[in-house]
């Protein structure tokens, strides 16, 4: 089962979940989506996620959004960003997919195929 953390606004969220959509069309498995804006991730999900992404939490940041240098979090440290990614779900970088044991950001889109 694929896990996808979608924000319907953004573009290479929904091409990510066409070329998800492609991929399980195929093997028949099953996709979870996630809209992240909706229903906010709890912080013990960030952290799974970044255990499953293998990288820190700046490195799942939208480090280009304009929130992010108004909470000044750009030598914030570990806890204090993933709980800003909590308050502040906007500032996690999308698309995230997730196959249960490792999980790929969506940017390009094809960094997913990684997971196939």
């Amino acid at each position: 089962m694929f896990t996808i953390y979608h924000n319907t606004r953004c573009s290479k969220s929904r091409q990510t979940l066409t070329l998800l959509e492609e991929h399980t069309k195929l093997s028949g498995q099953k996709i979870s989506v996630v809209e992240y804006l909706k229903k906010p991730i709890t912080i013990e999900k960030i952290k799974y996620l970044l255990s499953q992404l293998d990288c820190s939490a700046i490195g799942m940041m939208r480090t280009k959004e304009p929130l992010f240098k108004q909470l000044n979090l750009k030598s914030a440290d570990e806890y204090t960003l993933i709980k800003a990614m909590f308050d502040n779900p906007k500032l996690i970088e999308r698309p995230i997919v997730s196959n249960g044991y490792k999980a790929i950001i969506g940017r390009p889109p094809e960094n997913i195929n990684t997971l196939f």
